[in-house]
């Protein structure tokens, strides 16, 4: 019988981190401009948990989003104190105090409200630990969905490439992607019991067995830049699992 390449205590470990991970309950907490800020919360609790946002003070967030004010450096500086993720959304060129220039959205005059665009660069500050927010809140889903396929496909990207030793790789790999399926399946809300998601998982590490055999052939073929093919490989492969994941999920939602 083929050993698998995940144990069931390597499965077992990371249910149980990411189901310890799914109890948290930190919401997005808004400041900044108050009618602006009671507006997001509106938009971001559409069709989601309303306890997943507040507006106030940035303590205890999973993630800030302030919205400036001629006063912008005291919550600013609140939620830096705190150790909470900013995200800031401006409606000038003004740097502002204690943001990444990456981490403000800019408005210019007369737009709407860029939803759509705080999402974005709400999923990039928080990472894999927007999936349980997403399944709360249906509005960031996309962009976290996105952001979790980029990043782990960019990681096993990395790993196809750095890893020489034959077959080395295989574990890390159908990890990485376990881990990618699991955290998208969390955020669309559902519960990570192993039971349920069992055949998934097995789909999932048989898909990348298929993709390891589909290396193997091309690197018969073009042996000298073998590391480009296990790298390209294994990041089209792995994206290409997470898009069909997200598709999959999107028809029963």
């Amino acid at each position: 019988m083929m050993k698998t390449p995940v144990s069931i205590g390597a499965l077992r470990k990371l249910m149980k981190e990411l189901r310890a991970a799914g109890k948290d309950r930190k919401p997005v907490a808004l400041g900044g401009a108050g009618e602006i800020a009671r507006t997001l919360e509106r938009e971001l609790t559409r069709g989601g948990d309303p306890s997943a946002v507040r507006v106030g003070a940035p303590e205890g967030a999973a993630v800030y989003v302030h919205i400036a004010t001629a006063d912008d450096e005291g919550a600013l500086r609140a939620a830096r104190r705190a150790r909470v993720p900013i995200v800031a959304v401006a409606f000038d060129d003004e740097p502002l105090p204690y943001v990444l220039a990456t981490d403000v959205v800019r408005v210019g005059p007369g737009e709407r409200l860029p939803v759509d665009r705080i999402a974005v660069a709400v999923a990039a500050r928080v990472g894999e630990a927007g999936a349980p927010l997403a399944g709360r809140l249906p509005v960031l889903r996309g962009a976290v969905c996105d952001r979790i396929v980029a990043s782990f496909a960019r990681k096993n990207g990395i790993v196809g490439v750095a890893v020489f030793v034959p077959g080395a790789d295989l574990p890390v790999l159908a990890l990485n992607q376990v881990r990618m399926l699991l955290l998208l399946d969390q955020a669309y809300g559902l519960e990570l019991d192993p039971r349920e998601r069992l055949p998934e998982i097995l789909a999932v590490v048989g898909a990348g067995l298929g993709l390891r055999a589909v290396a193997r052939e091309l690197l018969d073929v073009v042996p000298i830049a073998g590391w480009a093919v296990k790298g390209g490989i294994a990041y089209a492969g792995t994206r290409t699992l997470g898009e069909a994941a997200i598709r999959r999920l999107e028809l029963v939602h």
